[in-house]
C-alpha cells in the first residue's frame, strides 16, 4: 500500500521480541524506516548466525522509501545494514559513532560505493520528503545513543529508540528534564517507545554507580588478577573501566577484536581520551598479579570470544585459583546456558565470579518504571506506542501509560499496520512480518524447508534406504537412541523394507519409495520410539 494524507506506523521488527529493530513511518506517499537491526541465532534456528526482519512489504515499494535513519549502534538497530541497505537502494543517516561503525560494516561487506552515508553533525535536523528529523541525545549503553523527533504534517512523533534516565553519565549529555518537558511542551502527537524493562520497579541506575562499585571490588581483591568482561559497544563502561585500572593502580590489557574495534572507532570520535594504554597479552602475564586488569568480550558464553578460551586455558591470557572475573553485564535471556557453562569452567578451576547478583557492577540501558513515568509526564504524549520488547512488555507498558494519563495507546506487534493520524489511532491491517536467516553465506527463510528438515533431522534422526535393482536393501541410520541394538534394527527394518516392496509388484516409483519410507519408520519407532526422516533411493529401478 501507498500512504495517503495520513500518517501511519509499522514495525516489521522488534515488536512481539527484543532485537531486531525495523520500524516504518508512512505519510503523504512515502515510508520513512527508522533501524536496520538483527538479532542473534537461536536453538529454533538450528546452524543459523544471524535473524533479520522479512523486509519483503518495504523492498516491494522501494520506491517510496526515502531514507534509513539509524537511531544508534548496537547490533539489534543496525546489524541488518550491510545485508539489505544495498537492495533498499536509500541514504542512510546516522551520528558520528553510529557512521563508524557503520561504514566498517559497509567496507567490510565490499558495498561501501554502493550505499549513500549521511553523517549528521551537531544533531542537525534534516528533511526527508514529508518528514523533519531532529536527533535528540538520551543517555544509554553505547556512545550517541537517541531518541528522533519526527515532524509530520498530521503531528510530532517522538520515538525514543533505546533509552534510559542517567544523572551522572560518562560519555556524552543527554537531553536534560527541561528540554524534553520543552519537547513537551511544543505538543507530542505519539510516542513511539522502549518497553525492554517496563517490569522493573526501580530506576535502571547511573554509570556513575558503577564507577564506584567496580573500583571497591578491584580494592576487594587486592594482590589478584582481575578479568572484567562487558559488552564491547558500553562505551560508558569501558570509560568506567579505563578509569577503575588507573584508580586502583592497574594496567590494562584488552582481549577482543571487539573490544578493538570499538575502543578504536570511540576514540575517533572523541570519546575515550584519557583512556589508558593497553599492554600485550605476553606483557601483561610478566605483571604482578594485583598490578593488572584484563578487560575481555565474551560475557554472554560466546565460544569463540576470549572469556570462553580463557575458561577452557586456551588463551594466553591465564587466571589461575583465587584469580576474580567480574560479569559487568547483564544476562541476556537465552545465552543462560552457554554463561553458565563458562562460568562451571571457572569455578571449577578455583576462579571467583562476581556477577550483578552479588555487586552493583552493572546498570542496564534501559528505563525502568520510573523513569518510563518521569518521560510521560515530560512529553504528556497523547498517543502511546510501545515497541522494542515481547508481547508481555509492550502490554505492560500500554497498561503503565493509562495509569499515568495517557488516554490513547496502541500495542501492536510486527506486521500491523496503525493509523496515527488522522482519526482515532489503531490497527486497519496488517502486511507479512516473517524472519530470514543468515545460514552459512545465504539469507534464507526461517520457516522454509532447509531450517524444518534440520529441527526435524535434529528431534528424530535420520533414516537413509537403498534398494538397487535385484530387491537388495541397505539402510543406515543417525541420530536414533539405538547404540548396541543398532546391528538388530538395521537387519530387521531391512527385511520389513523388502517385504513392503515385494507386495507391490511392479507398481510406480512414488508408490515404491513411499512403501519403504514407512516400513522403515514403523522399524525405527517399534526399536526406539522415535520417527525419524526417511530418505529412500532406488538404485537401477
Amino acid at each position: 500500500m501507498k500512504p495517503g494524507k495520513e500518517l501511519l506506523f509499522c514495525a516489521l521488527g522488534g515488536s512481539g521480541e527484543i532485537g531486531m529493530n525495523v520500524n516504518l513511518y508512512g505519510c503523504d506517499g512515502k515510508w520513512l524506516m527508522v533501524d536496520l537491526g538483527m538479532t542473534f541465532g537461536a536453538n529454533e534456528y538450528p546452524g543459523t548466525e544471524l535473524v533479520f526482519a522479512d523486509l519483503d512489504f518495504i523492498e516491494e515499494r522501494r520506491k517510496d522509501l526515502i531514507g534509513i535513519v539509524l537511531t544508534h549502534a548496537h547490533e539489534d538497530h543496525i546489524g541488518a545494514v550491510p545485508y539489505f541497505a544495498a537492495e533498499l537502494g536509500v541514504p542512510l543517516y546516522a551520528t558520528p559513532f553510529t557512521a563508524r561503525l557503520v561504514q566498517g560494516k559497509l567496507d567490510e561487506a565490499g558495498i561501501a560505493d554502493e550505499i549513500e552515508l549521511h553523517v549528521i553533525e551537531h544533531l542537525d535536523s534534516f528533511d526527508l520528503g514529508p518528514f523533519g528529523v531532529r536527533y535528540v541525545p538520551l543517555a544509554h549503553s553505547i556512545a550517541e545513543g537517541n531518541a528522533l523527533m519526527i515532524e509530520t504534517p498530521y503531528g510530532q512523533i517522538f520515538h525514543t529508540g533505546d533509552w534510559k534516565l542517567d544523572d551522572e553519565p560518562l560519555i556524552g549529555t543527554p537531553a536534560t528534564e527541561e528540554e524534553l518537558t520543552a519537547i513537551g511542551d511544543s505538543g507530542i502527537l505519539a510516542m513511539v517507545c522502549d518497553s525492554t524493562n517496563v517490569f522493573n520497579h526501580q530506576a535502571s541506575g547511573s554509570e556513575g554507580a558503577v564507577h564506584r562499585e567496580l573500583l571497591k571490588e578491584m580494592k576487594n581483591h587486592s594482590g589478584k588478577r582481575v578479568l572484567v568482561t562487558t559488552f564491547a559497544s558500553n562505551v560508558a563502561r569501558l570509560q568506567t573501566l579505563g578509569e577503575v585500572a588507573k584508580a586502583s593502580s592497574r594496567q590494562l590489557c584488552v582481549a577482543g577484536r571487539s573490544l578493538d574495534r570499538i575502543i578504536a572507532t570511540a576514540k575517533a570520535s572523541g570519546y575515550l581520551k584519557d583512556f589508558p594504554e593497553t599492554v600485550k597479552f605476553e606483557e601483561a602475564m610478566d605483571i604482578p598479579r594485583g598490578e593488572i586488569m584484563i578487560l575481555a568480550t565474551g560475557g554472554q558464553g560466546e565460544p569463540r570470544a576470549a572469556l570462553a578460551r580463557v575458561a577452557s586455558g586456551s588463551h594466553k591470557i591465564k587466571l589461575e585459583s583465587g584469580d576474580v572475573v567480574l560479569f559487568s553485564s547483564r544476562q541476556i535471556p537465552g545465552n543462560e546456558v552457554a554463561i553458565g557453562r563458562i562460568q562451571n569452567q571457572l569455578a571449577d578451576r578455583g576462579i571467583l565470579i562476581v556477577t550483578d547478583r552479588q555487586s552493583p557492577i552493572h546498570v542496564s540501558g534501559h528505563p525502568g518504571r520510573p523513569e518510563l513515568e518521569a518521560l510521560y509526564g515530560w512529553l504528556r504524549p497523547e498517543i502511546l506506542v510501545p515497541v522494542h520488547g515481547e508481547i508481555r512488555h509492550m502490554h505492560e507498558q500500554g497498561r503503565l501509560g493509562r495509569d499515568n494519563g495517557i488516554a490513547k495507546v496502541v500495542v501492536q506487534k510486527n506486521g500491523d499496520l496503525v493509523r496515527l493520524a488522522p482519526g482515532e489511532p489503531g490497527k486497519f491491517d496488517e502486511v507479512r512480518a516473517g524472519r530470514f536467516v543468515l545460514d552459512g553465506d545465504i539469507i534464507a527463510p526461517a520457516d522454509g524447508e532447509a531450517i524444518v528438515m534440520r529441527r526435524r533431522l535434529a528431534h528424530s534422526g535420520i533414516v537413509s534406504v537403498a534398494v538397487d535393482g535385484e530387491g537388495q536393501v541397505e539402510i543406515a541410520a543417525m541420530g536414533l537412541p539405538l547404540d548396541e541394538d543398532y546391528d538388530d534394527f538395521v537387519a530387521e527394518a531391512s527385511r520389513d523394507v523388502a517385504k513392503a516392496l515385494s507386495k507391490l509388484g511392479k507398481a510406480e516409483r512414488a508408490d515404491r519409495i513411499e512403501a519403504a519410507r514407512l516400513a522403515a519408520r514403523r522399524a525405527a519407532n517399534r526399536w526406539c520410539g522415535k520417527k525419524p526422516q526417511v530418505q529412500v533411493l532406488l538404485v537401477g529401478q
